[in-house]
């Protein structure tokens, strides 16, 4: 495969509603997507940044600045045996995970339309549907919560995600295991927290949560070990997982003991892939992760998720539930019973809709092997 042009382009997507967590409340989207065209075929891949650097160290504008500059030159013009190769090819870029994944992503959803088969087959996937979770942003009211719950459930979901922060924990955890006394309820701390807490974080364990999801610092696992020791809920880790290696070290220290796996997050399929079967074989529960993404990054999502390790309900939920309209048709949908069916067609399985991401571009730069200039190289 000859990597003949990459594009980054940037649209802006509003949620129908404000989604608040820890680090703040989200509203407006600026979302990055890359198009790999190879041998006349185009992939595409999501850039799940986001606006600013809150998540990770990664948002759009340093995302920009990183695969304009150092991700392009290193690829462009390159020829590839298969997607798995970018990662050796961008090793000497530290970090910046979720840039690279965008474009490994997209040369994977290239390989695919090639071979004429479904993403999540070339993957490895096994399903032919996935079992979809929502994640429910922190309400000023908890009578809000409920309600919003209350419809998800009727909507099918089969998990419900809470987020929490220091002054919305117990209580909101309480009013919502009276009301749903046998729901399938997680929280999310999202870094909120200190070990320090971990009286507070104890009194969770009355609620017969299947786990807590990051509640220390972002970047720590060494902490999260001593924290495990002292609950009886699963931990679960997302934020300081960047690969396999970080997953291998959490779960033999024992500070987790399920893992959220984000495709962006760990650089792409070909870790994700990795990770998640490093969890099957030691029967540590797995499960996709969101980044409120498009439905370009949603599609991606439900590919990988189709893999055998992904046991439990993911952040992947139906478009409608983010946005007023998708950038995909169709639609991502559950069905009644909060299934998300895999794609049978090649590639993503959706098609993209050119005309309205050409409306939503605010900017967008392309990359040609005749137009680019590798890094190192003088410039005349």
């Amino acid at each position: 495969m000859r990597i003949d042009r990459l594009d980054i382009r940037e649209i802006h997507l509003s949620l129908r509603k404000p989604f608040e967590t820890s680090f703040g409340t989200i509203q407006h989207r600026r979302i990055a997507l890359v198009e790999a065209h190879c041998e006349g075929v185009t992939g595409w891949g999501e850039l799940t940044v986001e606006n600013g650097p809150f998540y990770n160290s990664e948002c759009v504008d340093a995302a920009w600045i990183i695969f304009s500059q150092f991700v392009a030159p290193l690829l462009v013009g390159k020829e590839i045996k298969s997607p798995s190769d970018v990662g050796a090819m961008l090793s000497g870029i530290r970090g910046h995970e979720m840039t690279k994944a965008a474009v490994e992503n997209a040369l994977w959803d290239v390989e695919a339309q090639q071979k004429n088969v479904p993403l999540a087959r070339l993957l490895g996937g096994t399903r032919e549907e996935i079992a979809s979770g929502v994640s429910l942003g922190i309400r000023a009211a908890i009578d809000d919560l409920l309600s919003a719950i209350e419809l998800e459930l009727d909507a099918g979901y089969q998990r419900i995600k809470i987020k929490i922060k220091p002054g919305k924990d117990v209580e909101v955890t309480d009013a919502v295991r009276r009301r749903f006394p046998d729901i399938q309820l997680m929280v999310d701390a999202n870094s909120a927290y200190q070990l320090t807490d971990v009286d507070l974080l104890k009194r969770l364990d009355d609620y017969g949560l299947m786990m807590i999801e990051q509640p220390l610092q972002w970047d720590e696992i060494f902490e999260h070990s001593k924290l495990q020791a002292q609950l009886a809920t699963p931990i679960c880790l997302d934020e300081c997982i960047h690969n396999l290696r970080n997953a291998r070290a959490a779960i033999e220290m024992g500070a987790c003991r399920v893992l959220n796996i984000k495709l962006g997050r760990v650089g792409g399929h070909t870790e994700a892939r990795e990770i998640q079967e490093y969890c099957r074989k030691r029967s540590v529960p797995a499960w996709c992760g969101g980044m409120l993404e498009s439905g370009i990054g949603r599609a991606h999502n439900i590919a990988m998720s189709a893999l055998p390790g992904f046991v439990l309900p993911g952040d992947i939920s139906a478009s409608q539930r983010y946005w007023h309209e998708d950038v995909i048709d169709p639609e991502v949908e559950t069905t009644a019973q909060g299934m998300i069916r895999v794609p049978s067609a090649p590639g993503l399985g959706y098609q993209v809709r050119h005309e309205r991401i050409n409306q939503l571009t605010v900017r967008k730069e392309s990359f040609g092997a005749r137009t680019i200039v590798p890094v190192g190289a003088p410039v005349h």
